[in-house]
């Protein structure tokens, strides 16, 4: 029989500011475990690696000014997420683009909510590199997911995923298995970070609940392996995209 597993929120944190110990901050709060599964939001991680910026300091360039025209956004908006992307997938209705860590995503992430002062808040630089200094400073054997929600393709709404792990294993891979009818599995990968940044979010909420950590306990996980980010070379969509664009 499997343990059971359990979700807790860490409450208690204050307002997030730049260089504050979020790995200390989490310690002094809940008492971490072996196995256990830090999640936290990527929100809380960007401002506490100074990731806000504000609007005044971007200088739209002409394809900004074109694209905010088009989508009626603030071009200084439009030249951050630019500045953010490693290729922009669509323009119009709105902005996807592939973000330099890998990750497609609307507004390459970019967050405005519980920012003021006329600022925005970016993704973290390398969000993988932050959950393994974050790990670190949790110190034993727990794991970290770095969280962000996302829309998905030929669905509505949006659901948390996982942007940056350590400890962790991106992907469970069931190839080789057996199904309940003894047939060999050959191409099923599990995305569990997804899954458990999916979770995550759930508990912590979208708006100001200020819960922007979650503990999963006893949780069977496997600890290296897997990338969750498509090869471009893979990635069938994209090209269609592209093809879309060639077409007169």
């Amino acid at each position: 029989m499997r343990d059971p597993v359990s979700f807790h929120l860490v409450r208690g944190l204050p307002s997030i500011r730049e260089g504050d110990d979020l790995a200390a901050m989490i310690r002094e709060r809940f008492p971490i475990r072996d196995g256990d599964v830090v999640c936290i939001a990527s929100t809380v991680v960007s401002k506490s690696e100074g990731r806000s910026r504000r609007l005044d300091e971007y200088v739209p360039s002409a394809k900004a000014i074109k694209v905010a025209e088009e989508i009626d956004k603030d071009p200084r908006f439009v030249q951050a997420v630019l500045e953010e992307s490693e290729d922009v997938l669509l323009e119009r209705p709105f902005l996807l683009v592939a973000t330099k860590l890998g990750h497609v995503g609307v507004n390459a992430g970019i967050d405005r909510s519980n920012v003021g002062g006329g600022r925005i808040l970016l993704l973290p630089e390398n969000p993988s590199a932050s959950a393994d200094r974050i790990r670190r400073g949790l110190g034993g054997d727990a794991a970290v997911i770095v969280t962000d929600t996302c829309g998905r393709a030929f669905r509505c709404g949006v659901a948390g995923v996982a942007i940056g792990w350590s400890g962790i294993g991106a992907l469970r891979d069931w190839r080789g298995e057996m199904d309940l009818e003894g047939r060999v599995l050959e191409i099923t990968l599990e995305a569990i970070v997804d899954e458990i940044a999916g979770m995550a979010n759930l508990l912590m909420g979208e708006g100001g609940d200020a819960t922007p950590v979650v503990i999963v306990r006893g949780l069977s996980y496997p600890r290296s392996g897997g990338e969750i980010f498509r090869p471009r070379k893979l990635d069938v969509i994209r090209e269609r995209l592209r093809d879309r664009d060639r077409r007169p």
